[in-house]
Parts: structure tokens; sequence; C-alpha cells
């Protein structure tokens, strides 16, 4: 079984930083980490290849700096990874993310499952791997919470829904993006640390994977940030210090005056 992980290096949520003109995310001079979500899509992947043999391959579009999410991705027991990296590439919307993603897959070929985190931390969206699998015409089973068995060319998955879980059955190759539910993340080890500083990674472009350079980019990227800006926070609070049985009783009056005025009694 080859299965391939999409993976996002991403900016630690305490360092991210929007361009205001362009509107999107600075991530020079920023200390980034795999998407901690992606990490639950590593996992399963590992676990499926421990239980029925097979490939791991974790791909990534960014700049070279995203080569570090590849190897800790490999240390932590992937095979090989593929990095998509190309200036033309940058400013890639979701769409456009998935329309390159979905190219490179291709190329790697041969696949049987394409398993994604269920969203990015930076954008928040989820829309990359039902992106994926709309671009390569597999079926697709989102918030995957569990992978039942995998038995003649069929998968069957359990995923949350509203309410409760839905079971389904896909025919493979298919696209599943999972939750948290799925699985826990092992941590790199220094047997796959080692495996990983050897291994070389591929580094392909636009013209190595076949996409069009107008579907890629802040030109191929039909989504266009308007404006972005820091919400202001407008709500005034009254602090009440209670020192005394006075004050005490000031305090209870003050409460049940506003209580009262918001009409919450």
């Amino acid at each position: 079984m080859k299965i391939v992980v999409p993976i996002k290096q991403v900016p630690e949520t305490s360092n991210v930083k929007m361009d205001p003109k362009t509107g999107t995310m600075v991530r020079e001079g920023v200390e980034s980490i795999i998407n901690p979500l992606d990490l639950y899509a590593i996992e399963e992947a590992i676990r499926l290849k421990e239980k029925s043999g097979g490939q791991v391959i974790v791909i990534s579009m960014g700049p070279e700096k995203a080569l570090e999410a590849i190897k800790e991705a490999i240390a932590m027991g992937c095979d090989d990874g593929v990095l998509l990296s190309d200036k033309k590439f940058a400013g890639s919307d979701t769409w456009a993310t998935s329309c390159v993603l979905a190219h490179a897959i291709k190329k790697i070929g041969d696949f049987d499952l394409v398993i994604c985190g269920e969203r990015a931390t930076d954008g928040d969206t989820g829309q990359v791997g039902p992106g994926i699998a709309s671009f390569l015409d597999l079926p697709l089973s989102t918030f995957t919470s569990e992978i039942i068995s995998i038995d003649e060319g069929k998968i069957q998955v359990r995923r949350l829904v509203e309410g409760g879980y839905e079971e389904l059955e896909l025919k493979l190759p298919a696209v599943l993006t999972v939750v948290k539910e799925i699985s826990d993340p092992r941590l790199p080890t220094l047997r796959g640390k080692l495996r990983a500083k050897g291994v070389e990674i591929p580094v392909w472009g636009p013209q190595d994977i076949g996409v069009d350079e107008e579907n890629i980019g802040l030109k191929g990227s039909p989504t266009r940030v308007v404006k972005i800006f820091t919400p202001k926070v407008t709500r005034e609070g009254e602090m009440i210090t209670v020192n005394d049985e006075k004050s005490l009783e000031e305090a209870v009056d003050k409460i049940m005056e506003f209580l009262i005025k918001k009409e919450l009694i």
C-alpha cells in the first residue's frame, strides 16, 4: 500500500503575522512547526504501513525551510518525501494549493490513499483535503475518526458528523481528512532522525509536476483578501474591590443593579 500524506509547515500560533498589503501570511524569520493536526495523519499512515506493509510519502508545498517538516515526518517513520518549492507557488490560496498538491500526487502515482490533517492551524479552512479529492476526482471522507478495515480495493471508515458518527465504504484510491480521535502521534526517534538526515528530498517546481502556471500563486488564486485588521476590544469593565463588610454590601448592590439593568434577573 502506498500512502501519500500532504503536510504543511505553519508558524507557531503566537508568531502569526500578516502582510496588510498582500493579505498573505509573513513566514520569513518566523519559527515554524509541522501543522499539529497533520501529525495525526502522519501517525495513521505509519500505523497502516506497520500493519499491512507499504510506503508512506510526505509532500509539502513551501519554502526550502519546509524541508525541516518533511525530515521530521521521516524521523517519525515515513519513508520518503517531496518538497514543492518555487517562487511561482507563493501566495497560493487553498484552491491553488490543492491544485499543486494534486498534480504532485499524480506524478507520484500508483497510490492507494491520501491522508490529510483536518485543517491547518494558520488558515483554519479545512479546504485543501477536499480540494485534492476534487482535482483527483476521488472519493472523500472528511473528519475521519477511525479506519475500520481495508480489503479488496475498499476502505471502511467511521467519521464524525453532527450528532454522532457515520460509517462509509469508499473505493480505493481515496482521500481522507482525519481528526485527533484517530490516533496519538508518536515522537521522532533517534534512529529515525539519523535516517532522515541522510534522505535526499527532491524539490519539484511547476514544470516538474506539469501544472499550468495560470492556476498557481496569487495569479491563480480566486480568493481575494480585501482588507485585514486587528479587531479592537470595545468592552469596558468595572472592577469592584471588597475590603470589608461595608464594601461587600456595596459590591452586592452594584452587581444586583447591573443584573437588573441587563434584564438578567
